[in-house]
């Protein structure tokens, strides 16, 4: 068994949209097939993959040093140890080779969507959904059959009021989610006020309703903000300051007794372990956001996981950021708190399975093979597309 090709390409996901930081008016991501010569019903095993929304597309990286040291690999070297399918960890070695320590920015998205089609590729050569391989492996086979998932939207739009913030709320909701996110930091504080209240009057709590800053604020914003919405009893405060600031973190739980979120651009161990220690995150309310196709990928989630439970962390405090399918997957073999969700944004990447509908704030998951890819149409003609 072999790796016969690993095939890149960049799709644009541009939209107007805004958060409080960027618009993604430019906004592109890399999709990966790793093509195998493995075979199930006749047909070969592609793994596919694609990094998360809010970082660009890696073809350079990709190009350059990772997809090429796999493929000038043995084959033999990237096997497990009875040769009968792919080895994730070892793979993620062989891209990792004379790669310093530190530095952990874009290239970690490179290795994460590579490594997210290879876990794609050695799930369906077992012919497992990735979840329940997952759980036979690191979770004692334990499997969450449904998980929690809320909507994530409440962009900035051009020309978009807060009734149409509201009717995009009310969709959520007929849609089966009982949590919604929306943004807030792109305006004054007085006009993103009036929204929080506008949402809360849609979905009929406060605790149905996070905010995120999208790391917009300094000390003295974010405190501002702590104060103005404390009275909302919001679902989280998400990522108030930059999220290598962890003493704007800390500082900031001295002022905010409700739930606080972060950890979606922290792309390493490493990071995320200097959020545990030095951040002020407080492990019976707060969330972790770690997201693997951002972070060098599943075997290095493996690692942060191990990481916070030594920490004193359960792994259900962690909701990882991103919305799609892979995280999905690692939430209901892992045993994780939820997933995020992004059912009408960022597509063909954004939301689950076409067959996966979302139940009372849950979705159940399907029985595909692999990530389960295939289930969702309009992302597989996509990815199907780059696998020659």
């Amino acid at each position: 068994m072999k790796i016969t090709a690993i095939h890149s390409a960049s799709v644009p996901i541009a939209s107007g949209m805004r958060n409080a930081y960027i618009d993604f008016s430019k906004m592109t991501a890399s999709v990966v097939a790793v093509v195998t010569d493995a075979r199930r019903n006749g047909k070969r095993i592609v793994g596919y993959g694609f990094n998360s929304n809010g970082r660009y597309a890696q073809c350079g990286l990709l190009a350059e040093r990772f997809i090429p040291r796999v493929m000038s690999a043995d084959p033999r070297s990237l096997l497990n140890e009875d040769g009968t399918n792919l080895d994730p960890h070892r793979i993620w070695s062989c891209m990792m080779a004379n790669e310093k320590p530190g530095g952990h920015g874009e290239r970690s998205v490179a290795v994460g969507v590579v490594d997210m089609a290879v876990w794609d590729a050695v799930a369906k050569i077992e012919g497992k959904p990735l979840y329940r391989l997952l759980a036979g492996r690191y979770n004692g086979g334990a499997v969450d059959d449904r998980v929690f998932v809320y909507a994530a939207g409440g962009y900035y739009y051009p020309g978009k009021d807060v009734g149409l913030l509201q009717d995009e709320m009310r969709r959520y909701l007929d849609m089966g989610y009982t949590v919604v996110k929306m943004k807030i930091g792109g305006e004054s504080l007085a006009a993103d006020l009036r929204r929080i209240e506008a949402v809360i009057q849609v979905v009929g709590d406060g605790s149905r309703v996070a905010v995120d800053a999208n790391g917009r604020f300094d000390l003295k914003t974010a405190i501002e903000y702590a104060e103005a919405i404390r009275r909302y009893g919001l679902f989280w405060y998400e990522e108030a300051g930059d999220p290598l600031d962890f003493a704007l973190q800390a500082k900031l739980a001295a002022h905010y007794d409700g739930a606080m979120a972060t950890g979606e651009n922290l792309f390493s161990m490493q990071d995320a372990r200097n959020l545990i220690r030095y951040g002020g995150m407080r492990p019976d309310r707060d969330w972790l956001q770690f997201d693997c196709a951002l972070s060098y990928g599943l075997v290095e989630y493996l690692r942060t996981l191990a990481m916070i439970e030594e920490s004193g962390w359960s792994s259900r405090r962690c909701i990882p950021h991103g919305g799609h399918q892979m995280s999905l997957n690692i939430a209901a073999g892992l045993g994780l708190g939820g997933n995020e969700s992004y059912p009408d944004v960022f597509q063909p990447f954004g939301g689950f399975a076409d067959t996966t509908p979302v139940e009372n704030g849950y979705v159940h998951m399907p029985d595909a093979p692999g990530v389960g890819f295939e289930a969702k149409a309009n992302l597989y003609k996509v990815m199907k597309a780059i696998a020659i």
